[in-house]
């Protein structure tokens, strides 16, 4: 009653209407018996729920952050080996000081009285500020306020930079890698010294002679993918999820996981050492077209614009490739919080996940032209109408007995000579 307009009548949730229409409330209980509730109404803002849910939990924050520092550390404390170069973490700025840090940031309360702490306070505004897409700048301005607002002894940061700094050392934050003016080159690792691109001899900064701070023509974000699936195994809420593949497959011959496709089972023949592991992890790389922040899904690569890269697209994935061949050959060491044991984690990349010239620009095969399908290569079924390259004789792949494929044959759908002689021929090699 208290959602009725000024004629006593409500918006209608059910399937047919999906709240466009205003009915008394027996019209409306009748319809929703009928039709059912709408599978699109998710947040009931027309029947009293509000729009914008509660943001957080604050039950208990010291041992939640506690708790998330204790599954970022698990790895790290067991395995001081460094990725990339092989050199252990010793002296100031090693794991142990930064679990150590991060323990002091948890244990010490926002200002005298307050309920947060210092780091659990700042992990909820930085995903108040992520959710609304709050600027920086904006940002900066909350905080300053903040400052201002609570006691003196308060331990706000003065800006955005600073928090975000600080959250880094939880596994949030990414590599920053420059790239040469036209995308043919990274300034990283071995190359980190130079200041001009050996390929097109570009210099590396916009102004190599400010006075201030230099910035690059491009920078490429990187999301590294080990740390990420660490934490999937080391949180106690997650940990059974990652070994989904191996108890949950299906036993009715039923495809409801890509655990039971075909090149799944195929890849489990072939290595039988990897897949004998329940922990290790099969990935899917996809390059276009799909929502990063799906739950499933891991951004790894923010690729600088305006435009896309193109072919140029294998110079971005420098850093990726290198780590997928690190975490296939050697893995890395983690524990695993459904066991409560160390184990080591390897991963394998099965599949692209892309469109047509998305494939062209991954594997560097044609798009186009006269060798463009990646299945028959260079028997591909082609002839030259004006200027472009007409496909044909995609025939071959249906059922021999398909009544499409057979009307070619017996002339009831001819069209011009060349074709059906291209498709017979095709047909009868098969």
């Amino acid at each position: 009653m208290l959602h009725l307009d000024c004629k006593g009548e409500t918006r209608c949730p059910c399937e047919k209407c999906d709240n466009r229409y205003f009915m008394d409330p027996k019209a409306m209980r009748r319809h929703v018996r009928i039709y059912g509730f709408s599978q699109s109404y998710k947040m009931w803002i027309y029947h009293g729920e509000p729009l914008i849910p509660p943001v957080v939990d604050i039950v208990s924050p010291s041992n939640e952050m506690a708790n998330v520092i204790d599954d970022v550390m698990w790895e790290s404390r067991e395995n001081d080996t460094n990725l990339d170069e092989g050199t252990s973490n010793t002296g100031g700025s090693g794991v142990d000081d930064d679990f150590k840090e991060l323990l002091e940031a948890v244990e010490t309360m926002l200002y005298s009285g307050c309920t947060f702490s210092f780091l659990d306070f700042f992990a909820k505004l930085m995903h108040i500020k992520v959710n609304n897409k709050w600027t920086d700048s904006s940002f900066d301005q909350l905080l300053e306020l903040l400052r201002s607002t609570f006691p003196p002894d308060n331990k706000v940061h003065r800006s955005y930079y600073l928090a975000k700094k600080k959250l880094k050392k939880l596994g949030l934050g990414y590599e920053s890698i420059h790239v040469c003016k036209n995308n043919c080159f990274l300034f990283w690792k071995e190359y980190k010294s130079l200041q001009v691109c050996l390929v097109c001899k570009e210099i590396w900064w916009i102004d190599k002679n400010t006075k201030g701070k230099k910035v690059a023509h491009k920078v490429l974000r990187y999301f590294p993918v080990a740390p990420r699936l660490c934490r999937l195994y080391c949180s106690r809420y997650t940990s059974k999820n990652m070994i989904w593949h191996s108890t949950g497959r299906s036993e009715d011959g039923v495809m409801r996981h890509p655990v039971d496709g075909e090149s799944w089972k195929k890849f489990d023949v072939d290595y039988p050492d990897f897949s004998s592991e329940s922990r290790n992890v099969c990935l899917g790389l996809a390059a276009d077209g799909f929502n990063p922040f799906e739950s499933s899904f891991m951004l790894a690569l923010l690729i600088p614009g305006p435009k896309a890269p193109g072919k140029d697209i294998d110079v971005f994935l420098r850093s990726l490739v290198k780590e997928l061949k690190f975490l296939w050959q050697l893995g890395v060491r983690i524990k695993g919080a459904a066991t409560n044991t160390f184990f080591t984690m390897k991963v394998m990349l099965l599949w692209t996940i892309n469109d047509f010239p998305a494939h062209s620009s991954l594997s560097g095969w044609t798009g186009q032209g006269y060798r463009a399908c990646p299945t028959c290569n260079e028997d591909t079924p082609l002839y030259r109408a004006v200027n472009k390259a007409v496909y044909i004789g995609h025939h071959q792949f249906l059922d021999p007995d398909d009544p499409l494929r057979m009307s070619h044959l017996t002339g009831n759908l001819r069209q011009d000579p060349l074709r059906d002689t291209l498709l017979i021929k095709t047909y009868k090699s098969n």
